[in-house]
């Protein structure tokens, strides 16, 4: 499934909610450039709503660390929210649970992260 996404700002944080496939296909580049907008609007968080994200590839992976990695460096950081059963074990297995923030939902994420 083809990977779209929609970002919007929420007070200082940006909610980037993607649905499909998180592959690092040409969407990659793409969600990094969003960080890198965000950044430049002085935005120091990110939540990414991985509500109806169905798979994440190795590629997909190296899309969310180079993201989490530009908002560390500039005092920020990523969190992630709503991930599927089958997102929650990728999480797990690869220890990313241990690098990322995984909030159970949106809304919880929005609450923790101001």
């Amino acid at each position: 499934m083809k990977l779209s996404y929609n970002s919007q700002r929420e007070g200082d944080s940006l909610v980037l909610s993607i649905k499909g496939d998180l592959i690092g296909d040409e969407a990659g580049p793409r969600l990094v450039e969003i960080i890198s907008d965000a950044l430049e609007k002085k935005i120091k968080n990110c939540i990414i709503d991985l509500q109806e994200v169905r798979y994440i590839s190795s590629s997909g992976i190296g899309v969310l660390i180079t993201m989490l990695t530009k908002m560390r460096n500039a005092g920020g950081d990523v969190y992630l929210a709503s991930p599927s059963e089958h997102v929650k074990k990728l999480l797990i297995i690869t220890k990313l649970n241990n690098i990322f923030t995984v909030y159970e939902s949106l809304d919880e994420a929005k609450e923790k992260v101001k």
